[in-house]
């Protein structure tokens, strides 16, 4: 929490909050601990205890004070509400456990969505189920053995991501926006994966360090694809009632170039699966 909010307090400038810069230079890029303090209407000893993690136990009160002055998004401030509620443990960590496997029913799902790209992830992003579709977008990731088999972990290590995603830095930052949602409901496992990947991408390690708290919603990726060139698709991201997982979709409406493209790519997959099984 405390480490979150100083990043946050980074991020703000004085003339953010419609407070004047001053004729000195800062020593610091954002706002001084006691100008938060003044705007969330706290002391500026409170505030620091905060910031310091001496104080673990704010009120939502304070800390909805402490959203509104730093301009946190709703996600960022629920997030914000989480970490508060682990440092005063009233939040109990969760052992680590395998993914609960996906059901049959979700499976038949994946399969009437054809030809878009469907599949299913965890809260930490491994793959857990996919049409044909989804693994032929995404090249080389079927190349991995299924335990491997992670969203976030291709969009840093597979060197196919990188020309893949026409706006890598964008689908980068968003994945682990997303991932920082995780670590209240799943720490050790976003542990594992932040361990495994700050040793082996820098830029995983910058992207991870900007504390950004994100939601995945719908929105839409841009694709420069080997063999359905270049296409952007909208996607959806579908909660599953009472499971830690969720459906994401890429599609586009029939009858336009996006819609072609998929049908395409469905061709290729099924080849493809044809061609694995001769």
């Amino acid at each position: 929490m405390a480490q979150f909010l100083r990043d946050r307090r980074g991020r703000i400038t004085p003339a953010d909050v419609g407070l004047p810069s001053g004729l000195s230079t800062r020593r610091i890029p954002g706002l001084r601990r006691e100008e938060l303090a003044a705007l969330a209407g706290v002391s500026v000893d409170y505030y620091i205890r905060i910031e310091q993690g001496r104080e673990t136990a704010p009120s939502d009160a304070v800390l909805g004070a402490l959203a509104k002055a730093l301009h946190l998004t709703p996600d960022e401030h629920t997030h914000l509400l989480g970490l508060a509620d682990q440092a005063a443990g009233r939040t109990a960590r969760r052992p680590p456990s395998e993914p609960r496997p996906v059901t049959p029913g979700v499976h038949v799902l994946l399969e009437s969505l054809r030809p878009s790209p469907a599949y299913v992830l965890d809260e930490i992003n491994d793959l857990l189920a996919a049409n044909p579709e989804a693994l032929a977008l995404m090249p080389g990731l079927d190349d991995w053995p299924p335990v491997h088999r992670n969203t976030i972990r291709y969009t840093f290590l597979h060197p196919t991501a990188r020309t893949l995603f026409a706006d890598w830095d964008r689908v980068a930052a968003n994945c682990l926006a997303h991932l920082r949602t995780a670590q209240l409901t799943a720490p050790d496992r976003v542990d594992a994966v932040v361990a495994e990947l700050s040793e082996a991408s820098p830029e995983f390690t910058t992207l991870w360090n900007r504390h950004e708290v994100r939601l995945k919603r719908a929105g839409s990726t841009d694709f420069q694809h080997p063999v359905i060139g270049r296409v952007t698709l909208a996607n959806e991201a579908l909660s599953l009632v009472g499971e830690s997982q969720r459906v994401l979709v890429y599609q586009a409406p029939p009858g336009t170039p996006e819609h072609d493209a998929l049908v395409l790519l469905a061709m290729t997959a099924e080849k493809a699966h044809v061609g694995g099984l001769a």
